[in-house]
């Protein structure tokens, strides 16, 4: 009954901040001067999965006028938009099941998460962490067109899953997972090092055959579903590189001429662009401040008593999704929306007993959710401003 209370109140608090935003929303915005809370639904990626529920994926890939691969739905994972489509059937308005889709997604997330942190701190703790979670910065995300809460709720019960050593619910839960948002490959990374964290305790923790079995598998199942769709997307339009082609016509918008891939290449990418292009500074200095972040979040997650609270589970699954986008993602604003895979952490917060400051981290995530939706929705005609 106290995560439902949460909840609800959680969510009248962003129905009011984005009503304001598209209040605000001007000719400059993304949504324009006529903006409402439907636009909001729809905006920005959630075009994208409202043209897949609608349309589907295009059996060939479109092309710029220089001849390059544009941007096109290939990009995006179809469980979310089909479901949407299908819950969106008795209102005729796909906006109408995205909104229900996410939000009966985010408050399942938010039940599981209670459930997961419950394993390792007190009901206390573990009710302030959901509150964080719900009114978090990115708490728009909980009723918006994007495929992020119904990921959360596959990913939290997965957690728990491994947390509880119930391996059997993952070889649903991992496929779920790969076709809804992208990241399915650092959950193959965790269960690698989650493996060999068992197999250096077994002595204190027996480890026994059919779990060595279970881990081995569900590791090869991640990394198998976490190239199918590349391989889908190929095999439909007849471009093995459709995928990668498509997912690189984005990083286009900020990094003009030919793009390609390799692990790492488009963080430095990244760094090169926002220190060096956009800020004209020494470009060292990024690498620089984004190796000290880096240092900074290991010592975190390998030495603070309220991260370690947390257990090691939830621990290697952070460090996993951290070298995942390391290694594949392009910095820009998005990475705020992308780290949210990472709210298992808001336990850490959470563990202080100190109701001064639940209440001054509560704020903090008031603050932040009304200053990402003012820029994201509000105003979103900027290089920064993309959610």
């Amino acid at each position: 009954m106290r995560i439902a209370v949460i909840y609800i109140a959680a969510r009248l608090i962003t129905t009011l901040f984005l009503f304001l935003a598209a209040e605000l929303s001007g000719f400059g915005s993304r949504m324009g001067p006529d903006a409402n809370l439907g636009s909001t639904i729809v905006a920005w990626d959630g075009t994208w999965y409202w043209l897949i529920g609608y349309a589907g994926y295009p059996s060939e890939l479109p092309l710029t006028d220089a001849g390059q691969i544009a941007e096109n739905a290939w990009a995006f994972l179809p469980i979310y938009p089909y479901l949407s489509q299908w819950v969106s059937w008795p209102f005729g308005q796909w906006a109408a099941g995205a909104l229900i889709v996410s939000l009966v997604a985010g408050y399942a997330a938010s039940l599981v998460l209670y459930r997961l942190l419950r394993l390792r701190l007190d009901a206390s703790a573990a009710t302030w962490a959901v509150l964080f979670f719900a009114c978090g910065p990115l708490a728009a995300l909980f009723q918006v067109g994007y495929a992020e809460t119904l990921n959360l709720l596959w990913l939290f019960c997965a957690l728990w899953c491994v947390m509880r050593r119930r391996y059997g619910w993952l070889y649903l839960l991992i496929p779920l997972m790969a076709f809804t948002r992208p990241g399915v490959l650092a959950f193959s990374l965790f269960l690698a090092l989650f493996g060999i964290w068992r197999w250096f305790r077994r002595r204190s923790e027996p480890l026994g055959g059919r779990e060595i079995a279970h881990i081995v598998l569900l590791g090869l199942l991640a990394a198998v579903a976490g190239f199918a769709w590349q391989v889908i997307a190929g095999w439909v339009t007849g471009d093995p590189g459709a995928y990668l082609s498509t997912e690189l016509a984005w990083r286009r918008n900020w990094i003009l001429g030919d793009a390609s891939f390799a692990p790492f290449d488009a963080f430095a990418a990244g760094i090169e662009f926002w220190f060096g292009t956009m800020w004209g500074l020494p470009v060292v200095w990024g690498y620089i401040a984004v190796g000290a972040g880096l240092v900074a979040l290991a010592c975190a997650l390998l030495f603070l008593p309220q991260v370690k609270r947390l257990g090691v589970e939830l621990r290697l699954w952070s460090a996993s999704y951290l070298l995942y986008l390391l290694l594949v993602f392009f910095p820009q604003s998005s990475i705020f929306r992308l780290l949210v895979p990472l709210s298992p952490l808001w336990g850490a917060f959470a563990v202080p007993r100190s109701r001064a400051w639940r209440i001054c981290v509560l704020v903090a995530c008031l603050l932040g959710q009304w200053w990402w939706i003012y820029n994201m929705y509000a105003l979103g005609n900027t290089a920064w401003q993309v959610p």
